[in-house]
């Protein structure tokens, strides 16, 4: 089962590829995608990382919580479900 991550406070310049990149050091990475603006395609600062495991998507987590990417200080926890 696959465990999805959000990922906030990410810069602008930020693409869906670099999010992939910078979690794949950390475990197989499902999908990710920088959520952007339907109207301008513009990034809207956040997205989500889909993890193949719970151990992978903790360990990305614990390393990248509070990290500098990109120049910004990332915010990343388990995304909470849709309602």
């Amino acid at each position: 089962m696959s465990t999805n991550i959000y990922v906030g406070n990410l810069s602008f310049n930020t693409t869906s590829s670099d999010l992939q990149n910078l979690f794949a050091e950390h475990g197989q990475v499902e999908k990710a995608q920088v959520i952007t603006d339907r109207d301008t395609g513009r990034s809207r600062g956040f997205g989500f990382v889909e993890m193949s495991s719970a151990d992978a998507a903790q360990a990305a987590i614990d390393a990248l919580n509070g990290q500098n990417v990109d120049g910004r200080n990332v915010t990343v926890n388990l995304a909470k479900p849709r309602r």
